[in-house]
């Protein structure tokens, strides 16, 4: 059903009230729209009392609905953005979230101190998902030779037609953690990774858009989030070079958990935790010397 002369301003505030009566995220509806009118967020204010036509508003309240049902926004549009690029995404990848930009910020910066002059150094993403990480790193710093894994065939054909929309040339393995690269005798300068690490537990109080719509090998990891992180102090050392560089998201109050793990691994590495822009612990880092 439509609504004859229905302007932009009206739609807004329809979506935010019913989407606010929800519990649910109120920018909900202008990102939505903006999708649909095919507008940038300045062209939809200075539309606002724009008319919408009947097909888009069908489209618009469909969407507002599956949102209000649970449907992330992000599956709905079909792609979300990561440090200033459009990476497809759907139930088969996490949606990339904004805090994992800022392991990408830290390990630019920690990178040249690590390549002492070489032209090319060898990165390995582990648990790629959507290719955010390894397909950023690789258009951020084109001298990298990226490599990246999923256990899941299924996410690993949406990272790559990432790469293939973005341009990105990563070279994608199928395989569990980092055991195809071991059996390969492969090693690295830098690994990097956004393992699961969310305790079993959390589940419960948890929003049903992340839990029914995000894959859950994606998102939890035994009773306390840290299984990845185990298995990760076992599999490391067969795989990364030295000097060396090891990067890692976590969950909010498991970076000294993490940290370490890392020093027990690695008794000579310079290790760091370093926190996100809500002052969270978020990042683990080792180098290797």
């Amino acid at each position: 059903m439509t609504n004859p002369g229905w302007k932009v301003y009206e739609a807004l505030n329809w979506a935010s009230s019913y989407l606010k009566d929800s519990k649910r995220d109120e920018n909900a509806g202008e990102i939505l729209l903006r999708h649909f009118l095919q507008m940038e967020r300045s062209g939809l204010f200075a539309n606002f009392h724009t008319e919408i036509p009947d097909p888009i508003q069908v489209k618009f309240k469909k969407a507002v609905e599956l949102h209000v049902q649970g449907t992330p926004i992000q599956h709905i549009i079909g792609h979300e953005d990561f440090y200033g690029r459009s990476f497809k995404v759907n139930g088969e990848v996490l949606i990339p979230r904004p805090e994992t930009e800022e392991l990408i910020y830290h390990i630019l910066r920690k990178i040249p101190s690590l390549s002492g002059g070489e032209t090319e150094l060898s990165l390995l993403d582990v648990g790629t998902g959507s290719g955010a990480i390894a397909i950023t790193m690789k258009l951020e710093q084109p001298a990298l030779a990226v490599t990246a894994t999923d256990i899941a065939e299924a996410s690993l054909e949406v990272a790559n037609e990432n790469a293939a929309i973005l341009g990105a040339d990563v070279r994608f393995v199928c395989g569990d953690l980092l055991q195809p690269l071991i059996e390969k005798k492969e090693t690295f300068d830098i690994v990097l990774s956004n393992p699961p690490y969310i305790p079993l537990q959390d589940k419960e109080w948890m929003s049903e858009v992340v839990t029914e719509h995000e894959p859950h090998r994606a998102l939890f990891a035994g009773e306390d989030g840290l299984d990845f992180y185990r298995r990760f102090m076992e599999e490391l050392p067969l795989v990364l070079r030295k000097p060396g560089l090891i990067g890692f998201e976590v969950g909010t109050g498991q970076g000294d958990s993490v940290a370490g793990m890392l020093r027990k691994t690695f008794p000579n590495a310079l290790i760091s935790v370093e926190y996100d822009i809500n002052g969270k612990d978020r990042m683990v880092f080792a180098e290797l010397s």
